[in-house]
């Protein structure tokens, strides 16, 4: 028996498919999670980066450093020393999160391919 047109055929969705598209939710999930952290290791370089940049400036033998909540005054070249260090960890924690959103990007397209190709217009994989 043919079907009218216009009407849909029922997929099933199987325990396979459903992983899959929990799979991509939690994906979809740590992309964001990703988005923003990759935001606030952005500007913590970019503050380093201003703190050294004044360092620079600056003509004083000692300078002030905060280590927690304390400020205490420790040699320039100390100081110079901890930024350069605190900004090869901020640009390597940078560089980690940017692979791992690659990575998050790379499997999403994955499953997609695979959700779209079996269930056509009736899933919604995109964002609005």
């Amino acid at each position: 028996m043919q079907q009218p047109k216009g009407s849909k055929t029922e997929i099933e969705v199987t325990w396979e498919d459903q992983q899959n598209i929990n799979k991509f939710g939690r994906l979809n999930n740590r992309f964001h999670e990703l988005e923003d952290e990759i935001k606030i290791a952005k500007e913590n370089n970019e503050s380093l980066e201003d703190a050294s940049n004044e360092l620079i400036l600056s003509d004083e033998d000692a300078v002030r450093f905060q280590i927690g909540e304390v400020f205490t005054h420790m040699p320039r070249e100390e100081v110079e020393n901890r930024l350069e260090e605190m900004k090869e960890n901020a640009s390597k924690v940078l560089e980690k999160l940017i692979e791992e959103k690659e990575s998050v990007l790379a499997q999403m397209a994955v499953l997609k391919k695979i959700l779209y190709g079996k269930f056509k217009d009736s899933i919604n994989l995109e964002e609005d």
